[in-house]
């Protein structure tokens, strides 16, 4: 799955621009990105919300345990790959039919959120259990709202293209050539959220992110940590 925004709907991470300054490698535009997964992806959906956002995404070489979809509802557009171990219990807990699936739940869960707000962001996304990733984007509010599982399972990156735009998706390599070293891991355990100051954890949401160069042979440019409080603390 990949999805592209707009610096008019999200400002490039400063990590992200310091680390493709740190070591330059070529870059191509957003359109490029998009032509590449097509025509690599012959049965890839692809959707464009104006000129600001690319959704793409293909079930092909999809795993049958976490596979990709896509939906639609009330102008929220959300790609979501994985499963939802808890599926049924957040069904309940948000009021849903039985037929309601994984990235249909997500949709209505940032529904909540944002029209209700009975939680934090960090709450909404740590009830969710399983192996999973998503990129949602509400039209009306021009919000993005991205992230990642715990364990990592599902493989998320995040990078800048030539255009300044911002590339989320499950394909390192095909980033990596669009994005050259402003390339990084989506951190496990954490989401993005442009309405709540972007990029926090879920597991510790009080504490900081840092972003640290990697080393030149990496693929990345720089690597996202969460910090620990513990060891930051000075010594008494």
């Amino acid at each position: 799955m990949l999805g592209i925004f707009s610096s008019g709907i999200v400002t490039p991470p400063d990590e992200l621009v310091a680390a493709g300054c740190r070591t330059p490698l070529p870059k191509t535009k957003s359109t490029v990105l998009v032509n590449r997964f097509t025509e690599s992806n012959p049965c890839a959906v692809s959707v464009q919300i104006e000129d600001d956002v690319h959704l793409i995404y293909t079930h092909h070489g999809e795993s049958a345990l976490q596979p990709r979809s896509f939906a639609v509802k009330d102008d929220i557009f959300c790609l979501f790959e994985g499963a939802l171990d808890n599926l049924g219990r957040l069904r309940q807990h948000y009021g849903l039919a039985k037929s309601v699936n994984d990235v249909v739940l997500v949709i209505e869960a940032y529904k909540a959120l944002r029209d209700r707000a009975p939680y934090p962001p960090s709450h909404v996304v740590g009830h969710l259990n399983g192996n999973f990733a998503f990129i949602l984007f509400d039209k009306s509010t021009s919000t993005l709202f991205v992230a990642s599982d715990q364990s990592g399972k599902v493989p998320l990156n995040w990078g800048i293209t030539a255009d300044g735009c911002v590339a989320f998706g499950d394909d390192a390599d095909l980033l990596k050539g669009a994005c050259g070293k402003s390339l990084a891991s989506f951190p496990q355990g954490c989401f993005f959220l442009t309405a709540a100051g972007g990029l926090r954890s879920y597991e510790n949401p009080k504490n900081k992110i840092t972003a640290i160069p990697a080393d030149d042979e990496e693929i990345w440019g720089a690597k996202f940590m969460v910090e620990d409080p513990t060891v930051l603390a000075p010594m008494k």
